[in-house]
């Protein structure tokens, strides 16, 4: 088989250990040899060395976990690094379980069987860190909201059924005041502010309950742990304004698409960074994201078209997205959504949405320019209004009516 790299290095790393396998040129035949080193900084300064005394060129290393990320970033300066997908390496066959994982990492590298996954530079990758932690942080938030709506369940009180935010101002407003150990309703119904001054009768039945000083306790402690979750979210947000000053101009066209807010703006750029060019097509851009279509076929026959896992911080962003866009007036992405639901679900239309608004942004970073949409009635226009015209007026027909079209404004 032809070797593409004449020196390589495959890594198997896990928590404790790091195994290296290397292959070089000896004489006539490849020359293999595995050392193992610690995983703490001394060992892989040592690995590096070694790496480099050995003349390597390009390493090839397994996305295990976080486990690989010392490593990667230690040599990512001094040789050319890949990351590889484990489904890539498990699709291509050979005695896996029988040698090192190492030495087998290292001979696909060798012989151009595997290709590298996207890793951002150092400026994409601390914005990652940054938002995905604020999006942990927000579901935090939300599953602690959860808990304390399920504790009011618990005493008999159906704040929630009556309140669209139990977090709002009238809302937070009464759980103080339980906390404090009021317990009369009409006291705790009568501390709603604004429009749900109107609801008076339906919050005293709803603050009807039993609850107790042990409630008191807890909900106490979830409601300080919400608050925690709002102020680090805040200082999350200002920091990474100040992180996005040098991609304002990216900021700035992603939000030109109709769904896209600035923080889904923010995820979507931190994902898939600022350097389009990593990604040759807008097809390639949604299939490493795992917004298209699977490609399965076997003796000839298609399997299902499930999408693969991709990137699930990008996915969920994309997806609040759609669902926005999806409910805009007039609009290309609302157009689309309404044509695929009725035949294929609400799942498969707003995953085509986000592979829509994936292929806008592709286009957009590689042109530099904001968002044009295509309007409302671009698949009308696409399909010929005489098409569409027949079509209508022959549905209106099998259903028993005469139909006389009249053009707008005519007498």
């Amino acid at each position: 088989m032809e070797v593409i790299h004449e020196r390589v290095a495959g890594i198997d790393i896990s928590k404790v250990d790091v195994k290296v396998c290397i292959r070089v040129p000896s004489g006539k035949r490849r020359h293999s040899e595995i050392r193992t080193f610690s995983a703490v900084t001394s060992g892989l300064l040592a690995m590096r060395d070694w790496l480099l005394a050995e003349g390597i060129t390009v390493v090839g290393m397994e996305a295990t976990g976080v486990y690989w990320k010392p490593a990667f970033y230690l040599l990512e300066h001094d040789m050319e690094c890949w990351l590889l997908n484990a489904r890539h390496m498990k699709s291509v066959p050979g005695r896996k379980t029988d040698v090192k994982d190492s030495e087998w990492i290292a001979k696909l590298v060798e012989h151009g069987l595997v290709r590298p996954s996207f890793v951002p530079p150092e400026p994409i990758r601390q914005l990652r860190d940054v938002t995905r932690y604020r999006t942990e942080v927000v579901r935090e938030r939300t599953r602690e909201t959860q808990r304390l709506e399920k504790l009011l369940e618990d005493t008999g009180i159906k704040l929630s059924a009556t309140v669209s935010n139990i977090l709002g101002v009238s809302g937070r407003a009464m759980l103080e005041a339980l906390i404090a150990g009021e317990r009369d309703p009409r006291v705790l119904a009568d501390l709603a502010r604004g429009s749900m001054r109107r609801k008076t009768d339906a919050l005293i039945e709803a603050l009807t309950g039993a609850f107790t000083a042990h409630h008191a306790f807890l909900a106490r402690a979830m409601l300080d742990r919400i608050d925690a979750c709002t102020a680090t979210e805040t200082r999350l947000s200002e920091h990474l304004e100040v992180m996005l000053q040098p991609f304002r101009r990216r900021i700035e066209l992603l939000v030109t698409i109709p769904g896209v807010e600035a923080r889904a703006a923010q995820v979507i750029l931190a994902e898939i960074g600022a350097d389009i060019t990593r990604f040759p097509s807008a097809a390639d851009l949604a299939s490493w994201a795992g917004v298209c279509p699977g490609n399965y076929q076997s003796g000839g026959r298609s399997g299902g078209g499930k999408t693969r896992h991709g990137d699930p911080w990008l996915k969920a962003a994309l997806g609040q997205a759609a669902v926005s866009a999806s409910r805009t007036k007039d609009t290309y992405l609302a157009a689309r959504y309404r044509r695929l639901v009725a035949r294929r679900g609400k799942k498969r239309a707003l995953v085509a949405l986000e592979h829509s608004i994936l292929t806008a942004v592709w286009h957009m970073f590689t042109h530099d320019t904001a968002y044009t949409d295509l309007g409302g009635h671009y698949f009308i226009e696409r399909t010929g209004r005489a098409r569409q015209t027949r079509r209508l007026v022959s549905q209106l027909n099998q259903l028993g009516y005469q139909v006389t079209l009249q053009t707008e404004g005519a007498a």
